[in-house]
């Protein structure tokens, strides 16, 4: 065969790269499509529907489940979140502060606080603090403890989150502001902190569904039957039954919330990002 025939020849032709990634693509769905498939026939699904999804065990939840245990979990929540966006915008200041004590009090708090798991937290209000301070009673009752600790925890994270709004607003808008006669003060809380919490809203508003989840650590505060959370409830009535289908239906009580929740902060970050743009 001469050169000339050689290249005469075609030749051989491989994948392109838009059929290499259809191909892989492909693959993905087929193995991930197995696994289900494999799950969905190997589980039982007899047992699990007698063990968590009993229709009159979860009709005897209702209306105290939505009443009472959701009632109580949402307001826990909320002023958890008061108490942690009013504490973490106060951090968030002093650790901007050009005072040193006040930076050194703030980075102190923010370590330790967002190290610490929110269990030992609730546990320090619980025992510690009357330990510390006998006959001191806790604005509130059990209530009042629960937002102490939530806050408290939910203040380390909100005072990062709000230093680095304040940080994103052009240091341009203090100095017009201040050209126009406002104090550093009235500039801060005039033009800065509006900017920023426009910037913060999405990241916030994700602190207050990681806050109801953490709201279930309100057992280790000793709880009446009336101050009882979604968590505490579906285990309660989980142990009368000897059955798990308060604790699904509890779950489920949750995503009420957090689904929705979720789909306001996506929904918050997408305006975010066409505003940039």
């Amino acid at each position: 065969m001469t050169a000339t025939d050689a290249q005469l020849q075609p030749r051989k032709k491989g994948l392109t790269r838009r059929q290499k990634r259809s191909l892989s693509r492909g693959v993905q769905y087929v193995v991930f499509v197995g696994v289900v498939v494999a799950f969905a026939v190997s589980a039982d699904w007899g047992r699990l529907k007698n063990q968590f999804a009993q229709a009159d065990i979860a009709d005897q939840m209702f209306p105290d489940v939505i009443t009472l245990a959701l009632k109580n979990t949402v307001l826990y929540t909320l002023s958890g979140f008061v108490v942690g966006l009013v504490l973490g915008m106060v951090i968030a200041l002093m650790r901007l502060s050009s005072v040193g004590p006040y930076r050194w009090f703030a980075g102190v708090y923010i370590e330790i606080f967002r190290g610490l798991p929110a269990l030992l937290i609730f546990i320090f209000i619980g025992v510690a603090v009357p330990l510390a301070f006998p006959g001191t009673e806790i604005i509130g009752g059990t209530y009042g403890k629960v937002a102490l600790a939530l806050g408290l925890v939910a203040a380390a994270y909100m005072a990062e989150t709000i230093r680095a709004g304040i940080q994103a607003v052009p240091k341009g808008q203090m100095e017009a502001a201040r050209s126009l006669g406002f104090s550093p003060a009235r500039a801060m809380v005039s033009i800065i902190i509006p900017q920023a919490f426009r910037i913060i809203l999405p990241p916030l508003t994700n602190e207050l569904v990681l806050l109801f989840k953490d709201s279930s650590l309100v057992l280790f505060l000793g709880v009446t039957l009336e101050e009882r959370e979604l968590s505490k409830y579906g285990r309660d009535l989980a142990s009368t039954t000897a059955n798990s289908t308060p604790i699904l239906v509890a779950g489920l009580c949750y995503l009420l919330v957090t689904i929705p929740l979720g789909f306001v902060v996506r929904r918050m970050e997408a305006k975010a990002q066409e505003a940039v743009k």
